[in-house]
């Protein structure tokens, strides 16, 4: 599925590192590791990368601090590897802008199913590529670019499958398990706040440029484009 995917790892625990350089590299990736979030910064600053794999407890920069610097320029996909296994800490680091979470330990179908998701637009798509428009909101699939009144929206990967999800089908209620199966292909787990989150960081965003509402809650049921 993938030509030439540049996977960044930023992982301090080298066993970790190792054991991610294999699994990336079984499938057909090009992996590349940094060991703090400094060198993993000036990688980034230095080559082109497809995604990024990224620890929390890093010495120096934290993950939390690479995520915020990264998402002042870049909306370069971001996969959360780390042992924080509270549900506040995952919270964080989605409306800080990591695209998904994985905990540790970690097993190898999880990364690379979660991997895949990740990369698949990067492919192509070609039975979407025409913009697709609701309202005010145009979405250009072929560029992977929103626009919320003609003013540009700045969204993570996660955010513009679920806009992509809602435009295909506006005024369709989606359940939480609805949204996470069709969007991260995986089994829904019902205390995930993963949507809730994403919903939340899209509703902020779109609420920067335009007062009206766009994602609306059917309490119930789950969130529909309106």
């Amino acid at each position: 599925m993938n030509e030439e995917k540049r996977i960044l790892i930023i992982e301090d625990d080298q066993e970790i590192s190792k054991l991610l350089h294999v699994i990336l590299t079984k499938m057909g990736m090009t992996p590349v590791s940094a060991y703090s979030g400094t060198e993993g910064l000036l990688q980034l600053k230095s080559n082109p990368f497809d995604l990024i794999l990224l620890d929390l407890m890093l010495p120096g920069m934290s993950g939390e601090e690479f995520i915020t610097q990264v998402r002042e320029e870049s909306a370069i996909p971001i996969i959360v590897i780390s042992a924080k296994i509270g549900v506040e800490d995952k919270v964080q680091v989605l409306k800080m802008g990591a695209d998904d979470y994985i905990t540790k330990p970690f097993h190898q179908k999880e990364v690379e199913a979660r991997v895949e998701v990740q990369l698949r637009k990067s492919i192509g798509q070609p039975s979407q590529k025409d913009e697709k428009v609701w309202r005010g909101l145009t979405i250009f699939p072929e560029k992977l670019s929103v626009t919320l009144e003609n003013k540009s929206l700045q969204v993570t990967n996660a955010e513009f499958d679920i806009l992509s999800l809602f435009i295909n089908h506006p005024e369709h209620a989606f359940s939480k398990r609805e949204i996470y199966e069709k969007i991260w292909k995986g089994t829904y787990v019902g205390d995930d706040n993963t949507i809730s989150v994403h919903i939340s960081n899209l509703r902020r965003k779109m609420a920067e440029v335009t007062p009206e509402e766009y994602i609306r809650t059917i309490w119930g049921v789950g969130f529909m484009l309106v």
